[in-house]
């Protein structure tokens, strides 16, 4: 799916400056600022949001095990941490392209367990048109 790479290297590359992605072949504009420099609000369209659970996969429990036991990296959970963040903001941005919304800022994330095993990503931004 050449869309989904597509965003994933831009997600990449402007992780700290707020993200710049393309959607469809449309320009969706995702920012932790309350403002996108350079452009202007013309109308807000309210709270969007985009979540994912995700359980646990037994074998990188097992790996996430010895990993405790000699030190380092947990990368199966990072990887899957990851994807649930993009799975996330993916379903935020199609909410907020379905309402006519052209970027989400002032964008959140939060997490919770929602079972033994089981964790909640949780994002959320106001959408809004930009000129």
């Amino acid at each position: 799916m050449a869309v989904g790479r597509t965003v994933k290297k831009c997600r990449d590359a402007s992780a700290i400056l707020g993200i710049d992605l393309i959607v469809k072949d449309k320009k969706m504009f995702v920012s932790n600022l309350e403002i996108i420099p350079g452009k202007r609000i013309v109308k807000h369209l309210g709270i969007v949001q985009g979540s994912t659970v995700r359980a646990k996969h037994a074998g990188r429990d097992f790996m996430a095990g010895l990993k405790n036991i000699f030190g380092g990296e947990l990368k199966g959970y990072t990887e899957l941490l990851q994807e649930s963040r993009d799975q996330s903001i993916a379903r935020m941005e199609e909410q907020a392209q379905s309402i006519g919304a052209n970027a989400v800022i002032n964008v959140r994330f939060s997490t919770s367990s929602v079972t033994a095993g089981a964790s909640e990503i949780y994002v959320y931004g106001t959408a809004v048109v930009l000129e």
